[in-house]
């Protein structure tokens, strides 16, 4: 047996052997101090304990049904609804109104940041006048857009897109702005004109602050939709609620907020599993 301490020539120190009790030690602190690895299926967990809880408070009679039906109730009103076909019809008149407002306010979002975080001449037009509209509720803007526009789908789709780009570009904006100097440096050294930087260093820098606005507008999204399917809607799913509201119909009320919340979760899960794959080369606690 060879003795590396004998045969390695004096001043050198063998990388292999010196690196793989370092790299164990890290690997060892972050099992330790870190939440530790994510396991499959995390993301149900919360939705099917809440799930399982309000299935007893109802199968025990803890809870009034005319208050909130039992999980069964609501899953016949459901089907019932469903075979009906007015909930199907329902569900698209939404997810196009919610689709269409949300790519709008995504472009739009991209768009602005990507003028006020690369250029000085940008951040001085837009970011101030992005804060303003900031400090605005969108909701707030509503008796105003329905002079400007009416009550038809255009002034849905713009509600959401003002609700949705907001976040988009504030999270990349700082994204953009906050790149670490010691990469401008680099990629100087090497040599890298402005479009190779914006490709190579600013691009991948700024993907994390995009993920997180991109969470943040989807969620908003949903949030603005039903509201504005409640005000002078004659389709959707927010409309549906309305009339059930109407006539006391609590089990259908709550088919709509169920079917919002899987829309919501399901979009969220969607970016989230995109940012893990966009963002694999990222080290984190979670990983």
């Amino acid at each position: 047996m060879v003795d590396i301490a004998t045969t390695t020539p004096p001043g050198i120190v063998p990388t292999a052997v010196s690196r793989a009790p370092q790299v164990r030690s890290r690997a060892t602190a972050r099992r330790r101090l870190g939440p530790g690895r994510r396991f499959r299926g995390a993301s149900f967990v919360g939705p099917l304990a809440v799930l399982a809880v309000w299935s007893v408070v109802s199968g025990t009679g803890i809870v009034d049904p005319r208050v909130l039906p039992a999980p069964w109730t609501v899953l016949s009103t459901l089907v019932r609804l469903w075979t009906d076909g007015t909930l199907a019809a329902d569900i698209v008149t939404s997810l196009t109104r919610a689709a269409s407002g949300f790519a709008v306010g995504l472009v739009v979002g991209v768009i602005l940041a990507l003028l006020a975080g690369l250029t000085r001449i940008g951040d001085a037009f837009i970011d101030g006048t992005v804060q303003v509209k900031r400090a605005i509720p969108t909701l707030g803007l509503i008796p105003l857009l329905i002079l400007w526009l009416g009550i038809g789908e255009s002034f849905k789709v713009v509600t959401i897109a003002l609700g949705v780009f907001v976040p988009i570009y504030i999270n990349l904006v700082a994204a953009l702005q906050g790149i670490d100097n010691r990469f401008v440096e680099l990629a100087q050294v090497a040599g890298l004109n402005r479009l190779q930087f914006i490709r190579e260093v600013v691009f991948p820098g700024s993907l994390p602050g995009f993920f997180t606005g991109l969470r943040l507008s989807v969620n908003i999204s949903w949030l603005a939709l039903v509201v504005l399917e409640q005000i002078n809607a004659t389709s959707g799913l927010g409309y549906m609620m309305y009339q059930a509201q109407n006539y006391g119909q609590v089990d259908v009320i709550m088919v709509g907020l169920l079917i919002y919340a899987t829309f919501g979760f399901v979009t969220d899960l969607i970016v989230r599993t995109l940012e893990r794959k966009a963002l694999s080369w990222r080290r984190g606690l979670s990983k």
